[in-house]
């Protein structure tokens, strides 16, 4: 191949390095994520299927193994319609408005990243617990929030409501607010400009962001370990009843409910794909359709 061609061919991929120089980077993205990521999926699969599929099966029939999935399911159903409303709310406010604490905002919104999950689990045992700030009014109404279904819940927001609107947030600051200005100045309400306008050229991003807050939801462990108190078939979800069960020495029916956080995983990787691929068609139809041709004299 003539030097020429090297050049147009460096120059259409975007690279200027050599051949061996992408594929000993490939090689090495390809070996990582065999060594840290497919390697452990399969040890929690032979683990979880060492004794055969009926064992298996019975580690999931469990009372407490059932109780762990419902609980992790509610904590998520929950959460995450709750992170929803909260992470449009909050990128339309950031991307579409000047004001003042907008700054601030922003900062609460990245707040959870930078707070360890322990941390924001403690925060809610000073507030709530029996000996914090609430503990004695809510001990004297009968209202249990710390080591109870609330206090799952409540540590849960907290650790995924970044998810949905990290999306967003630069997401409508690229698109602007032109469209939905042109909607107002022809009569459009404000639901109106959102449900037709708004939503329409956000919902890759915002369906992308529902699913990591919901993976992000059943797989939670520091916040709702501190909160929950470990209580068998009543405050574990799945991942705190695989801790209790690996500490119990019982590996087979740890690692098989430990593949449903694995399967979970997969699944949510499948959908993201799939998401990215079905935007990336969208844009591509957009940017290949014919531009509009200005009314004749």
């Amino acid at each position: 191949m003539s030097a020429p061609s090297k050049v147009i061919r460096r120059a259409t991929s975007g690279t200027t390095e050599s051949a061996w120089v992408r594929w000993t980077l490939i090689t090495v993205a390809l070996l990582f994520m065999l060594l840290f990521l497919v390697l452990p999926l399969a040890a929690v699969a032979a683990e979880a299927l060492r004794k055969g599929l009926g064992a298996y099966i019975e580690a999931l029939q469990e009372p407490d193994a059932w109780s762990a999935i419902e609980l992790t399911l509610i904590t998520a159903a929950i959460a995450v319609p709750l992170n929803l409303v909260f992470g449009v709310a909050a990128a339309w406010a950031i991307a579409k408005y000047e004001f003042r604490g907008k700054a601030f905002l922003t900062t609460l919104v990245d707040l959870p990243f930078a707070v360890s999950p322990v941390v924001a689990g403690l925060i809610y045992v000073l507030v709530f617990g029996a000996q914090g700030w609430l503990g004695p009014w809510l001990s004297e109404h009968n209202i249990k929030i710390i080591f109870a279904v609330p206090g799952i819940v409540l540590a849960t927001v907290f650790v995924t409501f970044p998810f949905i609107a990290r999306e967003l947030i630069p997401l409508m600051q690229a698109q602007g607010s032109d469209e939905e200005q042109a909607a107002i100045v022809l009569g459009a309400t404000g639901w109106q400009t959102f449900w037709r306008v708004t939503l329409p050229n956000i919902k890759w991003g915002l369906l992308y962001g529902v699913i990591l807050c919901n993976a992000r939801a059943m797989g939670e462990f520091g916040a709702v370990s501190v909160v929950s108190g470990h209580i068998r078939g009543q405050t574990n979800t799945i991942p705190l009843h695989v801790e209790v069960l690996y500490n119990e020495y019982q590996s087979v029916a740890a690692f098989a409910c430990a593949s449903l956080l694995a399967i979970l995983a997969l699944v949510t990787l499948v959908i993201k794909s799939v998401i990215e691929w079905r935007h990336e068609r969208e844009m591509k139809a957009i940017a290949e359709l014919p531009p509009e041709r200005p009314p004749a004299a």
